[in-house]
């Protein structure tokens, strides 16, 4: 299944003011988090010691079913997605490259 490493930031447009909605909107956004990865669709997320942005790793079918997935953190939060390769994965694209580069017998 495709990964992806997905850089998260909050939208400060949406942030709350009164820090008692603040909290109550974080602990939210975050119970999501964790029940997403109960679930197995956040694989690795983390926060930013400054707390407004970090980074999660997400399997998903397609770029479509992780936008699908991303829209309920919207407009809360802004994703930057991009899609990533295992080392395996890697090691066999090079392979092909070199092997495309040869010459026809």
């Amino acid at each position: 299944m495709p990964k992806f490493f997905v850089l998260w930031e909050m939208n400060p447009l949406e942030t709350p003011k009164n820090p008692e909605e603040r909290i109550k909107g974080w602990l939210a956004l975050l119970q999501l988090v964790v029940t997403d990865q109960k679930a197995g669709l956040i694989k690795d997320w983390g926060m930013g010691a400054g707390g407004n942005r970090g980074y999660s790793i997400i399997e998903a079918d397609s770029e479509a079913e992780l936008f699908r997935r991303l829209l309920k953190w919207m407009p809360y939060v802004g994703f930057k997605a991009y899609p990533v390769l295992t080392a395996e994965q890697t090691i066999e694209s090079i392979m092909k490259a070199v092997a495309d580069m040869q010459p026809p017998k």
